[in-house]
Order: C-alpha cells, then structure tokens, then sequence
C-alpha cells in the first residue's frame, strides 16, 4: 500500500515580499509524530487507533491544516483530523491481501544540501526596523525522510551578527533591538550554512551540510561627505599589457559622487572612478605611483557638494618573461671547456672555468637554483641560489674519482632553474673538462705471489715462472721493470722486461739439497713507484737414488715367535721416489720366512713356532739361513738394491715375565735398555730424596735435642747367596737384624707406632725421638752383638769372570750394594753398548749349544 500525504495551507503572510510555505518537522524513522516518513504499522492494528501525528509549521506563524490523498482506486485505510494532525486507522489492515505495491529503494544520505539563491548580494536600508524579514534561502537536497530535510544556522566566527535566521525555513531577519548603521559598517558578510537531519550511509550515521557567503550592502542616507573607504588604495599594472587599460577602482560610501585626477600617466573615470593606464608599462621610468583622487558628491541637480581625497599607490609588476641564461667572456654561452690535470686538490676552485648567469626579471621572478649534474659527485657549484645575477664557480669535490684511467674527460651539465614562479623557466650550459695524466698509479701485480715448479737437475738458464705486472699509468709512467731479492733469489735471475724468471746459467738445482726457494720479485715505473710480490719455487724430486743397505752382508739373530728387521735408505728427497718396498728374493730352503714390504720385518712362517720344526726343514746343525733382501723405491724409473742377510735362529730364553719380554724385545737394541735402567735409577734418587726430606723436616720439628744413643747390634750370621739354575732369578737371604734401645718410660715392641711426640732417630733412615730411652724387640732378647766381620765372596756365576763384579760388606740392615766401576767419561757410549751385546750373544751361544746337543 502506498500512503502519500497533501498539506494545505491557509492564511496570509505577514510581509508582503516575504510570504513563505509551511513545513513539516522531520523527527526521524520510528517517530510517532512529523512527517510520516519511514512510518510502519502492524495488521492487527484495531480499526480506530491513532497510529500517527503529522506535525508542521509557518515561518510567518501563521495557522496550518493537514490532509491525506490516496492514489486513485487505492482504498483508504487512514484518515487526518485536518487541525491536529491525528491519523486514525479507519479500515482493517490485511498484510496477505494481493495488492498492487510500489517498491521504494530507500535512501542513504549521500546527497549535500544545495542553495538555489546563494551566494548573493543584498542591498538594505539602514533604517530597516529590527526583526523584518530581509531575504529567505532556498536549499534543497535530494534525499528523503532527515537526511532530505534542512536547518539553517549562521556562521558568526566568535563575532556578534545582527541578524538571525530561522532554522527551518531560512528566513533571515534582522535582530530585534539591532540596527543596521552605514557610518559604522557598510557590508556585511553573512554564512549561512544549510545541514541535513543526518542519516545512514555505509554503516555509519553521517551529517552533511553546505554553506555559502550573502553580502548585505547597507544603504546610506546622505547626511555625511564622501569618504573613502578601505584606504589606503594599492594598485597594480603588469607590463606588456594593452593600453589603455582599466586596472583600480576606489570605493567611496556615497553615490554618486563625481571623480577627478590625473598625472599624466593614469587617469580616473569622473563617474565611475576606474583609473586607466595611458602609457605602456614597458615605458615607464618608475616603478611606484601615487596618485592623488578627488570625490566629489553631486546633488540630485547635478552640482558637485562636499568632496574627499585619497591616494592610489600604483606599482607596476614585472611579469616573468625571461628565463635565466650563462654568459660567457664574449656573451651568452652555453658550452665551456677548459684542460687540467687529474686529481686536483680537493676544495680548489676551478679557475679555467669563466661563467656568469643573469635573469632579467624582478624580484622573485628573477630567483633560481643552480646545479650541477655529472659523473659521480667529483665537483660542486656555488652558489647554489642566486637572484638576478651571481659569478658561477665550481669547486672540486671529490679528487680521487677525477681519475685519467677512467675518465680522459669529463661532462658535466650546469642547470639554472626558477624557483618560485609557475613557469619554472630554465637553463643548461655544457662543461667539458679534459683530464691530463699524472704518474699517480704503482705497478700492481696480476697475483700477490707466485707458485712454479721446476725439475731438479735442469740446466742452467731454464725458465721458471713469468710474472706480470700492469701501470695503468700512461707514456713512460706506464713502463714497468722487474727485479727480484731476497735469501731465495741467488740461484734465479729476472728478465727486466718481460718479468720471466729463469735460474742462473751456473745453478745446479738438487732436491735433496734443498727443495723449496722464496724471494720477492718488485715491479717498479720510471719515477720509483712499485709495489712486491713473493715467489715460491718448488725443485721437484726426481729418482736419482737407488735404496742403500748398511751393509752387503748383514747377521741377524731370529729367536722363534719374534721379527727381524732390516732397514734401507733412499736419498731422495720425497715419495714415491724414497718410499721403499722389501720383498725376499731368495732363500734356502724356501717357503719358512715372511717379510713386510713397508718396514722390512722378517719374521718365520706362522707353522714354525719350535726349533724342532725348524730341525725338521733342514739338516745344518747351526740353525743358520741367507737369505737374500731386496729393497726396491717407488719411482719412475725404479731403482733397487740386494743384500745378503745371515739368520741365526733359536729359542726364547727360559726368563720369564715382563722383564724378560723386554730384554727379548730389545736385544737388537742397546740404548733402549741403557734407557730403563737409567729411569730406574732416577726414580729410586727421586724416592730417597723425598723420604730423606719428609724425615728432616720431621726432625726439625722436634722440641728437644737427645743425646747420642749407641746402637747395639748382635752378631749376624753372612749373606748367603743362592745362585739358581740357568734362566732363574738370583736370591739373596738376609738374617733378621734386631735394634734395641732402653727406654725408662715405656716398652714398644718392633711394628708399633710411636707415640706423637716421639722423633725417630735410627741409622738406615730410621727415626727415633731423642727424648725417649725406648727398648724396641722383635719378639725375643739378644745378647750384646760382636763387632760385625764380612762375609765370604760368593761364588761366580755361571760364564761370569773374575773381577767382573765386586761386592761390598752388607750393612746393618743386610742389603747389597753393587759397587759400580768408575766409568770412563771420554770412552764412547758404543763401547758399553758392544759389551752389552756380546755378554747376550755369549749367553745365546751357550744356550743353543745346549739344546743343539
């Protein structure tokens, strides 16, 4: 159903010229009184409900009535009380009645309120009276329901107004208790600013208004001389305009007035009071002009009354006609070159540059940039703003880049442009600088060191390595010559040209001697510059050495379950070329030895583990094998070397234990047993040391010094000494030796700890406190001992010689000591080391007689 609304009004207007259309009050969507808009009702709705109240006014007050219209043939459902506005339900409603509707598309407020009639100009009596009407605006704004209705409102900026305009239909009126005075202000500016009643838009509410500017010029009485009004007056011309030429016009606050004045270059209309210009502007010698104008009021007979002067100041303003340009010493130009050299000093003005730059305009017309644009950022430009005209000088920035082997000359573009104007005019001058060259570049290597090789034994003269070096300098800075020094550079010279190193005619070059050489080869320009780089040569080995036995003919000793080893040494000075490989050539019998072919150890077949096997393979009854060892290097070409090797075989000795390992061990080496023996010997200085210092320290600790104490001994029967069967270890058995010492404060038999203050005090390193008479037994009491009388020498070894050992008189304690012969300090070492040897080769001997019996 489609409900539409008609409104009629009735009444006059109070104003003639101001009679204005009621309107209705837009309180919003789902308001239950204004202008229906938006309006929704329920069917169950009974029939007689006032459902709604149409609410309006007149901007003139007067009365207003309301009334409803229907499309034709559409059945009435409402009806409007016409005075209050009710809207009563008349018919029941039935929503799933079949109706013809018509689909509205709601609308969003997106649309500003629109002024038919603004801006404007009004002119009004300053003796209008306080609160008449004087104008009405008129906005519209094509939205419905609030976001179509429109309020008005003056915009004051914080100042007082005198007027008022009504907020709904635009009315503006002046105050009451305002009146409007021409002697204090002629105009008034009023805005006025026309809103809407908000509404949805995207999802959010939003309110939009416009404003605009009504000037109300009010109109004077003739009561006061002409006065001017905003003085004081400026006027401007532009040159290069036509004349003549219409360009000012002062304002006076009565009309109409009669104007008068002239100097010759402007005039001034006697009616209107436009000032003209005369002359062209171009021609004028000033720039300033004050120009002195009379007002005159003239009666409504033509005469001229009361009158007031003014001045124009008139200034002519140059228009920006012309663009910036470079001269030169011969006038404008807009291409400079000049020649230097490269790397000039930082900071140092170019003085083979003459430039000046000129812009004819005035003022800001005449204000430019000047800049520089070029390769890198190798120079400057100052000054960077000039006005008018200014020296243009360029200073060097950046030395380093203004570089000969990069650049033999360089383009650079000057640009001029206005600042400050909208026609940015512009100009561009060349500048090309020729580099010359300076020696400002050493020599550089193509690689900070060098790495060659060369066969040893090559000739004399032989090439080696070339080097090179590169000046990027020109002419006869660029020329490079070579040299080389150093420990390393006796044996090569160098070609002072072409940089190729080659040995000395006479060198000989042996890796065994020395296989590595380093020297520094210096690159160096005509005027002493250089720079260094290292060379290393490598003399390459080549197999010039056969392996080398000792001896032809070598004797081994080979006890069963034990190696031989062989050793063969090659000159050479690297691998494969010393590296040596042992194979058995020849052997008889064959098939009992193995050998290793990197150490050369020779060692029985896994099976013989027996001198019975050994019996068993051959008839000889000496055990003994040659065999025939070959040593062969790895070179190319290889070279190889025999020699005969004699093999004793035999058994393991009957020793047993890890001493006896070692000596079977080292049999074939003498200075490893010469080796132990001398660590034992330290330890054993080692260990005394520290016991004999822990005692003395204890000693000094003691409170009281004792007496000396006599020992008593009791008389020891000799050391006897058992020799063993052969391969046994040697015993040695000692009486048990008994110390007693009395003691009138206590008894402590032999195995008890002292007391704390008892420091002992005892020969053979044992300590007995001073302070104490301590009687110590073992379990029983002797007899005073005699003296001590030595004991028997002990019989010979077996194989031993007389005056091989010497023994000493046991001490107290019953330990032997071997006294070792004086030895001969310049006899050599490998004397004791042969003596050592053959004792164990006798012993061998011996042994392999017995078992071979």
């Amino acid at each position: 159903v489609k409900t539409c609304y008609w409104i009629s009004i009735l009444g006059l207007s109070l104003l003639a010229q101001a009679d204005y259309a009621p309107f209705f009050y837009d309180n919003g969507p789902y308001s239950s009184n204004g202008n229906l808009a938006l309006f929704s009702l329920t069917e169950d709705t009974p029939v007689g409900t006032e459902i709604y109240a149409l609410n309006g006014t007149d901007p003139e007050g007067q009365e207003v009535r309301y009334g409803l219209s229907f499309e034709p043939g559409a059945k009435e459902y409402f009806r409007v009380e016409p005075k209050s506005g009710n809207i009563t339900l008349v018919e029941q409603l039935d929503r799933e009645v079949t109706e013809k509707v018509t689909v509205f598309v709601m609308d969003a407020n997106d649309e500003r309120p629109v002024f038919k009639n603004l801006p404007s100009f009004l002119d009004v009596p300053e003796n209008s009276e306080c609160g008449s009407s004087i104008y009405k605006v008129l906005a519209v704004d094509r939205d419905t329901g609030s976001g179509g209705s429109i309020t008005f409102y003056l915009q004051t900026n914080g100042q007082s107004s005198k007027f008022a305009i009504d907020r709904h239909s635009g009315v503006l009126r002046i105050k009451p208790g305002e009146m409007l005075d021409y002697e204090r202000s002629t105009t008034h500016f009023i805005t006025v600013v026309a809103k809407d009643g908000g509404g949805n838009y995207n999802g959010k509410e939003q309110v939009m208004s416009s404003s605009a500017t009504l000037t109300i010029n009010v109109i004077d009485t003739q009561d006061t001389p002409p006065s001017f009004v905003g003085t004081p007056y400026f006027g401007y011309v532009y040159e290069y305009i036509p004349t003549p030429y219409d360009m000012f016009l002062p304002y006076c606050d009565i009309s109409p007035l009669s104007y008068a004045g002239t100097d010759g270059v402007f005039s001034i209309n006697k009616t209107s009071g436009v000032i003209s210009l005369l002359t062209y502007p171009i021609y004028l010698k000033r720039e300033i002009f004050n120009m002195k104008v009379k007002a005159s009021e003239v009666s409504p007979e033509g005469n001229l009354m009361d009158y007031g002067f003014t001045t124009v100041v008139i200034r002519v303003v140059d228009l920006n006609n012309h663009p910036p340009t470079f001269y030169g010493e011969n006038g404008p130009q807009n291409m400079f070159e000049m020649t230097m050299y490269e790397h000039p000093p930082e900071g140092e003005i170019i003085r083979g540059l003459k430039i000046t730059v000129n812009d004819s305009d005035q003022g800001s017309n005449a204000k430019f940039n000047l800049r520089l644009v070029g390769p890198g950022r190798m120079l400057r430009v100052v000054p960077q703003t000039v006005l008018n005209e200014a020296q243009v000088t360029i200073l060097v920035e950046d030395s380093a880049a203004m570089d000969y082997e990069k650049f033999h000359f360089l383009t650079f573009k000057l640009l001029a442009v206005e600042m400050d104007t909208p026609e940015r005019f512009s100009a561009t001058a060349d500048i090309v600088i020729h580099l010359l060259d300076t020696n400002d570049n050493a020599p550089k290597f193509s690689s900070v060191y060098y790495i060659a090789r060369i066969p040893e034994n090559s000739p004399g003269n032989s090439n080696v390595v070339s080097v090179t070096a590169t000046d990027p300098d020109s002419g006869f800075w660029g020329e490079v010559k070579y040299s080389i020094y150093g420990s390393g550079a006796d044996l090569f010279l160098i070609h002072s040209a072409s940089g190729i190193i080659y040995t000395q005619p006479w060198a000989s070059l042996d890796a065994e001697v020395k296989s590595k050489y380093n020297f520094y080869v210096k690159a160096e320009d005509a005027e002493g510059k250089y720079s260094l780089a290292e060379v290393f040569v490598t003399v390459l080995d080549l197999n010039d050495h056969p392996p080398e036995f000792n001896e032809n003919f070598l004797e081994k000793t080979m006890i069963i379950g034990a190696l031989v080893k062989i050793e063969a040494q090659d000159d050479d000075a690297e691998g494969p070329n010393n590296v040596i490989e042992y194979s058995i050539m020849k052997t008889d019998p064959e098939n009992i030895f193995d050998i290793n072919a990197d150490t050369g150890e020779i060692k029985l077949k896994s099976y013989i583990k027996s001198m019975d096997i050994v019996q068993n393979i051959t008839k000889q009854n000496d055990c003994t094998w040659s065999v025939v060892v070959q040593a062969q290097d790895r070179g190319s070409p290889s070279f190889s070397t025999t020699t005969v090797v004699k093999i004793d075989i035999t058994e393991a000795t009957q020793l047993r234990g890890p001493w006896a390992s070692f000596f079977v061990q080292s049999r074939d080496k003498p200075l490893h047993i010469l080796g132990m023996i001398a660590g034992v010997i330290s330890l054993m200085v080692v260990v005394t040391v520290f016991i004999s210092t822990i005692m003395f320290m204890r000693n000094k600790k003691s409170n009281r010094i004792l007496p000396h104490r006599r020992i008593r001994r009791r008389n020891n029967p000799p050391v006897t000494f058992k020799f063993p069967n052969s391969g046994e270890k040697l015993l040695i058995q000692e009486p048990e030796v008994m110390v007693g010492v009395n003691c009138s404060n206590c008894n402590i038999a032999s195995g008890h700890p002292l007391p704390p203050n008892h420091n002992m005090n005892v020969v053979t390193g044992h300590h007995w406190s001073p302070n104490h008479n301590v009687s110590m037994v073992s379990g029983r009491h002797w007899p005073p001992p005699p003296p001590p009388n030595a004991p028997a020498l002990p019989p010979l070894l077996p194989g031993g010689r007389p005056g091989d050992r010497q023994w000493v008189v046991p001490t107290v304690l019953g330990t032997v000591a071997q006294i070792k012969p004086k030895r001969n300090r310049n006899r050599p070492v490998d004397s004791v080391n042969a003596a050592l040897v053959s004792e164990l080769k006798m012993r061998l001997d011996q042994r392999r007689l017995a078992n071979c019996s």
